[in-house]
């Protein structure tokens, strides 16, 4: 039998086809999460999943499904997929890549009547992006347990719609909420693609990531007592300026993690506040949002010990305090080695160049790994541009990156 593959030309079309749906006057996509473009998102993929004769559920988190079932029912599915909400005015592959690669690979399946051992799931989660109800990767922690019934109460996003409401009419089920919930071993594994979001792939000419692990991401806000005075009448030497001391902490972070051993650690400084931000009044108070993401824990604790340290000699020569409270401490989330090693050894076989590389950005990925072997596979961004109109990935390199997919579930199927 001829060695299967995926059809460009088709995920083209599938492509071009939802990325239609939501699309605002900027030329980005308007699809966040249980929006009116979401629910017609929505059911376009149900209808696509029904015509590759996949059985469509939604269930309690309205999370889509779309089972093509094995030879063996009582082994559990191999699922594969992302989402498809998006950003505001954001691109037409941020998560709708996976979904659609998925469904394209059980298309060929039931093309050329292979038939899997395991049943193949194709999943859309809901709300992976951040959205204006708070709760962002909502449909994949729901399904891994980690979101209780009670985070919907009284919620209301934008407009002032409940998040109950909008669930429900999404298809989902407030009351019952908590039965979205897999245990561990109702699925085989969870493979996903997506765009890398970044520059790395394109830099060294190589179309498919491997990701070892998804980032872990550590936020605090950091507050810079000074003292406010009279911005004439105040001598330099005299003065305790909250704002420039925050604006040399700032740069001392900047150059903490471009010095960082690890490319993938990064720092962000993407939030201030300056009180009381009046043009004759030295600041006397500012308040930051510092980010440090990394691919493991030691990397990150590096950065910020590094930083306490240096922010310490600055705040005392300056006459300043400091006061910093923790917003979130995700611990990085390794992959799992045994797909990640079916998916190098389909790509070396297939002839198609891969890497490893860590995820420099959260996925829905991170939180499947809690309650099964999870995996991923990045399409290099041109440009590394993503969360924008001009979001774009190449479709010869997102062939290759189709190709092993399929051949990694199909492995993965003999396997596990």
């Amino acid at each position: 039998m001829k060695e299967l593959r995926v059809k460009p030309g088709r995920i083209r079309t599938a492509l071009e086809s939802l990325g239609a749906i939501g699309r605002g006057p900027s030329g980005g996509l308007e699809r966040t999460a249980f929006s009116a473009a979401d629910r017609e998102g929505r059911e376009w993929l149900k209808a696509a999943m029904r015509s590759a004769g996949l059985a469509v559920r939604t269930d309690e988190a309205a999370n889509i499904w779309g089972l093509r079932r094995g030879e063996k029912q009582k082994l559990p599915p191999i699922a594969c997929g992302s989402h498809i909400d998006t950003v505001p005015s954001g691109g037409k592959y941020d998560g709708a890549l996976g979904v659609i690669l998925a469904l394209e690979a059980a298309r060929v399946l039931a093309e050329h009547g292979v038939s899997l051992r395991r049943g193949l799931e194709v999943v859309s989660f809901s709300a992976e992006e951040p959205n204006g109800f708070g709760l962002s990767t909502f449909g994949s922690r729901a399904a891994a347990g980690k979101l209780k019934r009670s985070v919907l109460d009284g919620v209301r996003g934008p407009g002032g719609v409940l998040l109950t409401d909008a669930l429900r009419d999404a298809g989902g089920d407030p009351l019952r909420f908590e039965e979205a919930r897999l245990a561990p071993g109702d699925l085989a594994a969870y493979l996903e693609v997506h765009i890398e979001q970044g520059r790395r792939l394109e830099d060294q000419g190589i179309p498919v990531g491997i990701v070892t692990a998804i980032t872990g991401i550590y936020r605090e806000e950091v507050t810079v007592t000074g003292e406010a005075n009279h911005a004439g009448t105040t001598l330099m030497r005299n003065r305790k300026d909250a704002l420039m001391a925050a604006a040399e902490l700032m740069l001392a972070f900047e150059a903490i993690c471009r010095d960082a051993p690890a490319e993938e650690t990064v720092g962000t400084i993407g939030r201030i506040a300056n009180h009381p931000n009046a043009a004759n009044i030295i600041p006397g108070e500012v308040q930051l949002h510092l980010e440090v993401r990394g691919a493991s824990k030691e990397a990150i604790a590096a950065v910020l010990d590094a930083w306490r340290e240096r922010a310490g000699g600055i705040a005392r020569a300056r006459g300043v305090r400091l006061q910093s409270v923790t917003l979130l401490d995700q611990p990085p989330v390794p992959m799992d080695g045994l797909v990640a090693e079916v998916c190098r050894r389909q790509a070396e076989r297939l002839g198609i160049a891969a890497v490893p590389l860590g995820s420099m950005a959260g996925h829905d990925a991170a939180h499947m790994a809690a309650i099964t072997r999870a995996g991923m596979l990045f399409v290099p961004s041109i440009g590394g541009r993503s969360h924008c109109p001009e979001e774009e990935s190449r479709l010869g390199e997102i062939e290759q990156a189709g190709n092993v997919l399929l051949h990694a579930l199909l492995a993965l199927d003999r396997q596990l």
